[in-house]
């Protein structure tokens, strides 16, 4: 999918596969089967699940109502509990800490991108870098996620897929630098610096990076609180949408 065109979780195609072998359902092919069904209980599945497709859709690319409450983001975008927990499952990676950095990167805006340079400090000029999506994601360490677990079909702007980025790329900075999962702030500072920058403590030459290390470690904490109240709620949630 080309940068900028976001795509919904809640939207995957019935019937189709996208780059990744997702399945996909789209409110067009929904629609269009309850165009083909004119009759019986197939026209009524079909009329509900255009309806449902429509009203998920409308919502889905926009950023959660209380970015800083874990409970009410994961309620109000109800997909979001079950893609971040298949992360965890699989890298081992929390789920305060995928939600932290993302918010500290786009405040969960799926087409986030950095401000443009300026030309002569007056004219727009290019973006200062070619971070995208969610988790402000460069291009070189995007191609180097999809190499190195074969999601070559994922994107920036999908949460599933940047929610599996963060869980590979935590877990990557665990094993190769010992920085535990749960530690939000160094994971974020080697999120920033990249592992090699890590290593070589670039950081302790930015007195605004810690700061901003500090502000993500203490949206994990709080996350983690807010998640522990309302886990057993979100757990009974998402269980019935089979998409």
């Amino acid at each position: 999918m080309a940068a900028g065109v976001p795509q919904c979780n809640r939207a995957r195609a019935l019937g189709g596969r996208g780059k990744a072998g997702k399945l996909r359902i789209t409110r067009a092919t929904a629609i269009a089967m309850a165009k083909r069904t004119r009759t019986g209980p197939l026209r009524i599945i079909g009329g509900l699940l255009a309806a449902a497709l429509a009203l998920a859709g409308a919502g889905c690319t926009t950023p959660p109502a209380n970015p800083r409450d874990a409970c009410a983001i994961l309620k109000e975008k109800s997909g979001w509990y079950r893609d971040a927990q298949r992360a965890y499952k699989r890298w081992g990676v929390p789920i305060q800490v995928q939600l932290a950095i993302i918010y500290q990167e786009s405040r969960f805006r799926h087409d986030a991108k950095p401000p443009r340079g300026r030309l002569l400090w007056v004219i727009p000029w290019g973006r200062v870098s070619s971070a995208y999506g969610y988790a402000q994601i460069q291009d070189g360490t995007w191609r180097w996620y999809q190499r190195a677990t074969g999601r070559t079909g994922a994107d920036r702007d999908d949460f599933a897929d940047v929610t599996d980025f963060i869980g590979w790329y935590v877990a990557m900075v665990h094993r190769t630098l010992g920085v535990s999962k749960w530690d939000a702030y160094h994971q974020y500072l080697a999120y920033h610096e990249g592992p090699g920058g890590y290593r070589r403590r670039t950081y302790r030459s930015k007195p605004w990076l810690l700061r901003v290390a500090r502000k993500v470690a203490a949206n994990a904490r709080r996350y983690r609180a807010q998640i522990a109240r309302c886990r057993s709620e979100l757990e009974s949630h998402h269980w019935w949408w089979p998409f």
